[in-house]
């Protein structure tokens, strides 16, 4: 494992053998509570106090049959506390409705979003359209339940602590049954002199309705507590609304509708999952709407769509307000074309080569002219890139994101890299050729004030890592200013790459 700020070699040599890359698919097979965990190399920072909590697929196989994408896995929830230089791990699957019914049946028993099929072919899956919640896309902490999050139904509600499973949440009345809520939470850490969580549902169709809610995440003055709704509003648009993630300024929320068609055929007739009915509208631009935030400067005012440039985005990075110009920028994820895998791919004999990497692009909106200008920040593969959460719609400096060990090319995710938003310059930490990254999370320092701009790096960063060359996970703990390693936690347990992570300190 090394760290570097100097090139990579360009060249087409695979980093990696895919045995050690396709060996993080598999069921994750225990439960462990406050488990202590012993720095293989290294040692744990002792001002690190808090909780990381990650989220992603956890059952990837039943009765023999596998889902037929990891995302189709069912939610397990990993939380690793560190106090006074100590790190204790306990795991939990979320006992969702369809997890408890397929525990007991042994094999599937729901369709997957992503293809996963019922046994008995298209005419054992035709016609059932119920959508299985499967709580595998994040976590967060909102008062004092600790939210898994899957973007297409209800939270469930869980112990902070312990990880069991309490209910399905609709937040003291917020959501309706079934209704949708976002798995990509923005965090606001204090735009309006509140902390708050922000977060939005779709309600898709030929027109698609956003709802975006805003919640406190500390007690207010006035009797707020904690986990109150304190905005809430509603945004119709024309079109199908495929949306995954948005971003956010002090005034406006930004969402990138993606040029895409939704046929449902296939999936009523038991043929696809709905996700596999999505395709790219060759010819046609995405949009993006700016969506005006109810404490911001333009509340209350309309809506903006200005065309996206060509391409198609999972994730933001970051948006801020260009004081100087008036412009709204947005860092986002670029791929070429929507990514998918076919009925009849084996997900772990994916040809990387087949699907377009992801690349870091920035988009300058002028709200006024209804322009965009846009240029590449980072063109290497990437992906689950991420700001210091102080610097959340704010300008600023850095970023970390997970790479691929080459510059140029897809492959898996082997690296991660800090890159500086104002000179580029790169520094990055690698686990190849055998260890493969998930999503990294930066935290702050907690000496480091929010307003310091040259603390902006103070903090180290958390990757779990999947070591081919033990057949489980490591978790990775990096100086975030040079990316040094500073402690790896050989973890007593197999983790299948997750999807997402967030730090609640102590």
């Amino acid at each position: 494992m090394t760290t570097t700020t100097s090139p990579q070699p360009t060249g087409h040599q695979l980093a990696y053998a895919r045995h050690d890359w396709s060996s993080a698919f598999r069921n994750v097979g225990v439960e462990l509570t406050d488990v202590p965990l012993v720095a293989a190399r290294g040692s744990i920072p002792a001002d690190l106090a808090g909780t990381l909590y990650r989220n992603g697929p956890g059952r990837l196989e039943r009765g023999g049959r596998w889902v037929h994408h990891p995302f189709d896995g069912d939610g397990m929830i990993a939380a690793f506390r560190f106090d006074a230089g100590q790190a204790y791990l306990t795991n939990r699957f979320v006992r969702t409705e369809g997890w408890l019914a397929e525990e007991d049946a042994g094999t599937f028993v729901y369709r997957g979003v992503f293809g996963t099929q019922k046994p008995g072919g298209p005419l054992a899956n035709a016609f059932d359209l119920r959508l299985k919640n499967i709580a595998n896309t994040q976590v967060v902490r909102l008062g004092d339940q600790l939210l898994a999050l899957w973007e297409a139904a209800e939270p469930h509600a869980l112990d902070p602590r312990t990880l069991e499973t309490r209910e399905l949440s609709r937040l003291d009345g917020v959501l309706k049954p079934g209704e949708a809520f976002s798995a990509h939470p923005r965090f606001d850490p204090g735009h309006h002199g509140e902390p708050r969580m922000v977060t939005f549902g779709v309600k898709a169709g030929p027109t698609s309705t956003i709802r975006l809610m805003e919640f406190a995440t500390d007690d207010q003055p006035g009797g707020v507590r904690a986990g109150e709704l304190v905005a809430d509003s509603r945004h119709g648009f024309k079109g199908f609304a495929f949306l995954h993630d948005f971003a956010i300024t002090p005034s406006w929320a930004v969402f990138l509708q993606n040029a895409v068609a939704f046929n449902p055929l296939p999936f009523v007739l038991g043929q696809k999952g709905a996700a596999q009915c999505l395709a790219s509208k060759p010819g046609e631009a995405g949009q993006f709407w700016l969506v005006p935030r109810q404490a911001g400067h333009h509340a209350g005012a309309k809506p903006i769509q200005v065309p996206a440039p060509a391409g198609f985005v999972f994730h933001h990075l970051n948006a801020f307000e260009d004081a100087a110009t008036g412009e709204v920028v947005v860092d986002s994820i670029y791929y070429e074309d929507f990514p998918s895998i076919g009925p009849e791919v084996d997900f772990r004999e994916i040809d990387f080569a087949s699907i377009p990497e992801g690349q870091l692009r920035r988009c300058r909106i002028d709200p006024r002219s209804g322009t965009v200008q846009s240029e590449w920040l980072e063109q290497r593969c990437c992906e689950f890139a991420m700001v210091n959460p102080a610097r959340q719609g704010l300008e600023p400096r850095f970023a970390w994101m997970a790479v691929a060990e080459r510059e140029q090319g897809n492959d898996p995710l082997q690296a991660i890299e800090k890159l500086d938003l104002h000179t580029g310059e790169r520094r990055v930490w690698s686990a190849a050729p055998r260890g493969f990254v998930s999503e990294p999370v930066m935290v702050p320092r907690p000496d480091s004030a929010a307003e310091d701009r040259s603390a902006e790096d103070s903090g180290w960063v958390l990757v779990p890592v999947w070591n081919g060359a033990r057949c489980a996970t490591d978790l990775v703990i990096l100086n975030a200013a040079d990316m040094t390693e500073q402690a790896v936690l050989e973890l007593p347990l197999a983790i299948p790459y997750g999807l997402h992570g967030t730090w609640a300190p102590a």
